[in-house]
Order: C-alpha cells, then sequence, then structure tokens
C-alpha cells in the first residue's frame, strides 16, 4: 500500500492519545479482500485496556465539556479540513481493507467528512428553551448537556463514514468517545484517530480501541456503568443482545440495524430513471449496504421492458480490483458473505425463481459473486425476507397499489425504502403508507449530512444526521426559578 502521508497507517490502538499495543503484544491479521494479501497485524488489545480507554474518555470529558461550543467546532473543522486534504491516501486505506472501488472509497471520505463539517456548526446550536411559567413567581428553561461517555461499535462496509457519523455529533455535544472498529476494517479508523491527534483534539477525548473480540468489548462497553450511550450499526441480532445487556445500566442507545429495502417501479415512472435509480440503490458497494435495494417491484405492463433495460445496464458495470479505476463493482467482505449469497440465489432458483444473468461465485479464490439479476419470485423465497448484502437483483411483478404496499411492508425491517412514479396523489399515498424511517422518491440515493438516517421497526432506534443528529448525544435538563418577586 504506497501512501503520500505513511503516518495514517497504524496498527497499534489509540489510547489516551498515545498508540498502545496489546498486552503480550498480541495481534490480529487485516487482509485485502480481493486477493486475500496480508495488510496488517493489529493490536488485540485486551478487556483492561478497553476499561482504561474509557476510564481516560471519563477523566477528559470534564475539559472537553467545558470547551465552549465554538472552541469544539474550530477544532472539529481542523479535523474535517485533514480528511479532505488526505482524502487519496484514506481513500488507498479503505479499498485496501474493505474492497470498495477507488471512487466510491473517495466518495464515502468525502461523505463521512461532511458530517464532521456539518456537526461543528451544529455545535454553535444546541439552542435550550424558556418556557412560560405556570405560576407567578417562577421562571423555567431548558438546558441541553452531554450524555457522557459514549461508546460506539462500527461496521466493515462502511469503516470511514459509520465513525464519522457517530463521532461528530457526541463530540459537537460535548461528549467524549471509545470506539470499536470492526475487526475486518480497522485501518480507517485509526487513521481517523491519527488525524484527530493532528487536528489537536485533546487527549482522551477520541480512543480507538481494536479487538479480534466483537462479544468481550460489547459486553464491556454495556456493563461499564461510566459508558452512558451506545451507537451500534450492524445486524438487529446483534442490535438486540446489545439492548438487553445494557438494561443494567438503563444505558441510553442508538441502533442502526438490517434492512430490507423496497424499490418500487409504478407504471408512470421515467423508466430510464429508474433503471439508473436502481443500479445506484442496489450495487454500491456491492450490494453490500443496509439500504440496498433488496427487492424490486415493478408494475407488470413495464415489467418485461424493465427487466430488458436494467439487464443490459448491469452487464455493463465492470468487476475486478476496487484499486484499478475502470473498476464498478468489487469483491464481497470474505468467502463466508460468498457462501451466504451463493445460498440465498441458490434457494430461489430451486423454488421457481429464473435466472436472468449472473448468479456464480468466482472460481479463482477470490470473494467475488457475479452482478446477478432473477425474476419469477415468490414469497417463499429467502430473498424476500432475508437481507442479501451482495449484488443480486430479485424483480418481482405487481398490479395494485394496495398490493405491492403489503409486499413491500411485509417485513419485520423499517430502515429504507425507494419508488418511481409521478402521479401526484400516487406519490403522497405510497410515501406515508411505507412502513420505513427513509423514503427515497424518484432517486436512489438518500444518504446526506442534513437529513435524518435511522429506521424503525427492527431497523432500529435513533437518528443520525441532520441537526436532530444530536439529541441522541445530549440530555434535557430543566431548570426551575422560584420565588422571582
Amino acid at each position: 500500500m504506497q501512501l503520500k502521508n505513511t503516518s495514517l497507517l497504524k496498527s497499534k490502538s489509540y489510547i489516551n492519545g498515545q498508540w498502545i499495543a496489546a498486552e503480550d503484544n498480541k495481534t490480529f491479521s487485516v487482509k485485502n479482500p480481493f486477493n486475500n494479501s496480508h495488510l496488517a497485524n493489529v493490536s488485540d488489545v485486551s478487556q483492561a485496556q478497553i476499561s482504561y480507554a474509557i476510564a481516560c474518555a471519563e477523566n477528559a470529558m470534564k475539559t472537553w465539556k467545558a470547551k465552549s461550543a465554538t472552541e469544539r467546532s474550530i477544532i472539529l473543522k481542523k479535523w474535517h479540513q485533514l480528511q479532505i486534504e488526505n482524502i487519496d491516501d484514506l481513500a488507498m486505506i479503505l479499498t485496501s481493507e474493505q474492497g470498495k472501488p477507488l471512487t466510491e472509497a473517495k466518495g464515502e471520505i468525502n461523505y463521512g467528512a461532511a458530517y464532521v463539517e456539518w456537526f461543528a456548526e451544529e455545535a454553535k446550536r444546541a439552542y435550550g428553551d424558556i418556557i412560560p411559567g405556570h405560576q407567578q413567581d417562577k421562571r423555567i428553561l431548558v438546558l441541553k448537556q452531554p450524555v457522557g461517555v459514549v461508546g460506539t461499535i462500527t461496521p466493515w462496509n462502511f469503516p470511514n463514514a459509520m465513525i464519522a457519523r457517530k463521532i461528530a455529533p457526541a463530540l459537537a455535544a460535548g461528549c467524549t468517545v471509545v470506539i470499536k472498529p470492526s475487526e475486518i476494517t480497522p485501518l480507517s479508523a485509526l487513521a481517523l484517530a491519527e488525524l484527530a491527534h493532528q487536528a489537536g483534539i485533546p487527549r482522551g477525548v477520541l480512543n480507538v480501541v481494536t479487538s479480534n473480540n466483537a462479544e468481550m468489548v460489547g459486553d464491556e462497553f454495556t456493563t461499564n456503568s461510566i459508558i452512558k450511550k451506545i451507537s451500534f450499526t450492524g445486524s438487529t441480532k446483534v442490535g438486540k443482545i446489545l439492548m438487553k445487556k445494557s438494561a443494567k445500566n438503563l444505558t441510553k442507545l442508538s441502533l442502526e440495524l438490517g434492512g430490507n429495502a423496497p424499490f418500487i417501479v409504478f407504471e408512470d415512472a421515467d423508466l430510464d430513471d429508474a433503471v439508473s435509480g436502481a443500479i445506484a440503490a442496489k450495487f454500491r458497494n456491492t450490494g453490500q449496504t443496509c439500504i440496498c435495494a433488496n427487492r424490486i417491484f415493478v408494475h407488470e405492463t413495464i415489467h418485461d421492458a424493465f427487466v430488458k433495460r436494467f439487464t443490459t445496464e448491469v452487464q455493463k458495470l465492470k468487476t475486478g480490483n476496487g484499486l484499478l479505476p475502470e473498476t464498478q463493482i468489487g469483491p464481497l467482505i470474505n468467502v463466508k458473505a460468498v457462501k451466504k449469497v451463493t445460498t440465498i440465489v441458490n434457494d430461489a432458483l430451486q423454488k421457481g425463481a429464473k435466472l436472468i444473468t449472473g448468479g456464480k461465485s468466482g472460481n479463482d479464490g477470490k470473494n467475488f459473486f457475479d452482478t446477478t439479476v432473477i425474476t419469477n419470485i415468490n414469497a417463499s423465497m429467502k430473498l424476500m425476507k432475508e437481507e442479501i448484502f451482495g449484488p443480486v437483483a430479485p424483480i418481482i411483478k405487481f398490479n395494485t397499489d394496495d398490493e405491492v404496499l403489503k409486499m413491500a411492508n411485509t417485513t419485520e425491517y423499517g430502515l429504507a425504502s425507494y419508488f418511481y412514479g409521478n402521479n401526484l396523489k400516487r406519490v403522497w399515498k405510497v410515501a406515508e403508507a411505507l412502513e420505513y424511517g427513509m423514503v427515497g422518491i424518484n432517486t436512489g440515493m438518500i444518504s446526506t449530512p442534513v437529513a435524518p438516517f435511522g429506521g424503525i421497526k427492527e431497523s432500529g432506534i435513533g437518528r443520525e444526521g441532520s441537526k436532530y443528529g444530536m439529541d441522541d448525544y445530549m440530555i434535557l435538563k430543566y431548570i426551575c426559578f422560584g420565588d422571582i418577586q
């Protein structure tokens, strides 16, 4: 891996402003998913070291929360600036450990940095309230204060942006943080920590603990009474475990969990726009996003035309090494992911699905699965109920609005949804009827720092981004002044 700024490639945990090796120098290996080549041996810290990081964060919060919002804002803006200045190296690290194409990696860096910039400004807008008193001699006000030390657990699919999206509002609010990045992609987190150090974020305010034992870290976060807030992005199964374990301390939670996003194309949609939107919503990051289009519903009158045009565009997508400029689709994260996607596709084919293109995994030992389009889908198939997390597009035919809404909402998940159509009456009806936290209308790209990201049902609780994004890291304190004459 050739970097301009070699200081960004770290392999030790970042605790209390220092780079710390694990006890007994224990490490775990990080590999490139394109060819499984070794990238780095990263420190595998102990529970005692994680507890130490939490204690350091608690100590650092005394001075960090006391800083003015403007002071915190200036430091965050410097962190944002350094991320933009080092975008090429950050993207190189990200692609090397995660596999996504460099163009997507740079997009992720910009996206994550935008959250840091946004919350650098929101730090100065954490307004309280003055409330008319209930009695003549009473004056009532409400303050917003930082919730406390935050433990964050981030996934491998967006190893840069998920950290920025969680950490920026926490720091802006006056909280300190301990970050546990995915053991599959820790290098991006460590690079961000180095830039945070360079930006002047004080020691102990931001800590990154690297570990190959996610359960151990989760246990420490949920049982350590210093941790007042946990922010987690990952599977619904793990989210429920964290919720259950954190009940002991009534720890505040933000959970961004699984998805099963519908993508609906009505008969009055612009077909070319719908195809482009579906490509973007389905194949970003090789289909490995929680808001990917998981089920594509197309009205029966345009079904065949859509399938033809969509398949033509899918077959144009260039699969390969994410470090090559022509690559549009990278590998899946590991062989386990390939096996899961293979199982889901084979299940559909055995139950009567029709394979239009793709359908195979690579035979070269690499973690690839063909970009795939399948039709003739029915409700018994795994792909109608499970999150595919791969480059597989199932297309389902529908007839009426009520029929497609029922199919779209028949899932325990409620994260993202999409639909294409131009009838204004229908647009309002469908947008309001879809049981999801986010709805994209005539667009396949909905993520932005200015809007609240999050789901309902078993897709989680809480929101990230927008003016609402600070709320999960703050508490409301009601103050009543009496005896005012």
